[in-house]
């Protein structure tokens, strides 16, 4: 198993789920979250595309709104993103930067309407083929306190510890890791001073609590490759469906440090390094309909992501000691490391389903307004693998998910030649219990765009805004209730982007 002290949880969670040690629960999450994405120009309406046509974003949207394609169209975005990163820890903060280019969409339309005199319902359509980026995972954060703090990782060890023979322990993972450089060892005598064979609880000759930092570095995104077609019949009623091929590569890189004063142990540092990769595949249908001239009203249904993933993980722990001499093993310590192997797994997530809904009304040639509304349940995405027991991640999924409603809206005003856009997007927030901190994302977004006859160029800046809780560590207190140490992240991400398109 990967992630064994589950160092990335990023909120509170009580005794009834704090048995899952993995963190495979945190991917359910972490590669089921999508944030509105296409064009500059759906980017610049907050992300509403279930009901708009028209839009190489349709492909991966609403394949219904291929159907509107009276021309083909080829589209390229490129995007800039800046991730600004605000935690707080012991009331001290620390901020943190971390910037990338991207390939938002790259899109063909085909279109192949039928002749204005055609009589029969049907009325052409156009398939299409994009690449689109859906997540993006490129940032780094973490912490520093000149603060004690008020446990240690120690303190982990030694629970996760208990009950594990001695015997086995050296194969507990990071807590393996521990024992390997002391920071743990067994109790090797009984209350009446008898000795205790394979012992199976542990203690640490060091005490207090230290002084503790961290920090986090992930890499990676997901992109999807989309085949679609979208039908028209009679230009009342629009239909579609598509096939998406979804890519994924995420890397984090921790190293988590602890210094104690006046201690046998001075300094303690953790290691870690995780990559995940793998594929998935989806279907998406959806349908658009338009009772009057002025008004669309869309439907989609977005199947869930089945992926393959697979998954290299390592750790490694060092000790420094000040020549301690430790008397049950005669021996003085000083610089002590300990490694893992290199562990490789595979296993499946399935990501919940999204069923949404929306409508936009025009004013006629002088531009819309458009409104989304979507339902995603995030408790019922699932683990599943040959490698490693995913019951306990699949518990902790269906107790500290919950479904969210997501809303978007947006509008564009029309003068000539060009289009002003202003959009607002609100995701809500996935946990079912977050002990009243809201984790819900909010994103602002506007562009403008000029269209001629073949060509069309869009730009929209878009800012995200989202909080989450991050813990280091767990530990149980006597009611079950984690008081590892907890750092407020607070995350602004901030994109441009710029979409040409050329019609033919």
């Amino acid at each position: 198993m990967k992630k064994f002290s589950s160092l990335s949880l990023v909120f509170l969670i009580s005794a009834s789920v704090s048995l899952a040690q993995s963190g495979y629960f945190e991917d359910a999450y972490r590669f089921s979250r999508t944030v509105p994405a296409g064009s500059a120009r759906i980017i610049g309406v907050g992300g509403t595309q279930w009901s708009l046509g028209g839009d190489v974003s349709n492909i991966a949207g609403n394949p219904a709104g291929l159907g509107f394609f009276r021309k083909s169209e080829a589209s390229l975005s490129l995007g800039y993103n800046n991730w600004n990163v605000e935690t707080l820890y012991l009331d001290q903060s620390k901020s943190y930067s971390t910037t990338n280019f991207s390939l938002p969409n790259l899109s063909y339309v085909g279109a192949n309407p039928k002749s204005a005199m055609e009589t029969k319902p049907f009325k052409g359509g156009a398939w299409g083929f994009s690449f689109q980026r859906i997540a993006n995972f490129n940032t780094e954060f973490g912490y520093f306190s000149n603060e004690i703090g008020e446990s240690s990782i120690i303190d982990f060890y030694i629970q996760d510890a208990f009950g594990i023979p001695e015997s086995q322990i050296e194969n507990r993972g990071l807590t393996g890791l521990a024992y390997q450089t002391y920071q743990i060892n067994p109790i090797t005598e009984d209350s009446e001073g008898r000795p205790i064979a394979n012992p199976n609880s542990y203690d640490s000759f060091v005490l207090g609590f230290p002084f503790q930092d961290e920090n986090v570095r992930q890499e990676g995104g997901a992109n999807q490759v989309s085949f679609g077609y979208g039908a028209n019949f009679n230009h009342k009623l629009f239909v579609g469906g598509s096939v998406g091929i979804r890519t994924l590569n995420f890397s984090s890189f921790k190293v988590y440090n602890e210094e104690f004063s006046d201690q046998p142990l001075s300094t303690s540092s953790l290691r870690e390094s995780l990559f995940i990769n793998g594929t998935g595949v989806n279907v998406n249908l959806g349908l658009i309909y338009k009772p009057i001239d002025h008004l669309n009203l869309g439907f989609v249904f977005q199947s869930p992501t089945w992926f393959a993933l697979s998954e290299e993980y390592e750790a490694g722990l060092t000790a420094n000691y000040n020549n301690y001499y430790f008397e049950p093993e005669d021996v003085t310590l000083g610089r002590e490391e300990a490694l893992t192997d290199v562990i490789i797994s595979s296993y499946g997530l399935n990501t919940p389903l999204k069923i949404g809904g929306g409508a936009t009304y025009f004013f006629g040639k002088y531009g819309f307004i458009s409104a989304d509304v979507d339902w995603v349940d995030y408790s019922t995405a699932r683990i599943n693998s040959n490698d490693f027991d995913e019951g306990p991640d699949n518990q902790v999924i269906r107790n500290i998910y919950t479904s969210t409603i997501n809303y978007r809206l947006g509008g564009e005003a029309r003068l000539n030649n060009f289009r002003f856009r202003a959009g607002y997007s609100f995701l809500g927030d996935p946990f079912g219990n977050s002990n009243g901190f809201d984790q819900s994302t909010q994103i602002l977004s506007g562009g403008v765009g000029v269209r001629l006859n073949s060509f069309s160029l869009d730009f929209s800046l878009v800012n995200q805004n989202f909080s989450s809780l991050y813990r280091s560590y767990q530990v149980l207190d006597d009611n079950g209730l984690n008081y590892g140490p907890v750092t407020e992240v607070k995350n602004s991400l901030t994109s441009g982007i710029i979409t040409l398109g050329i019609n033919f």
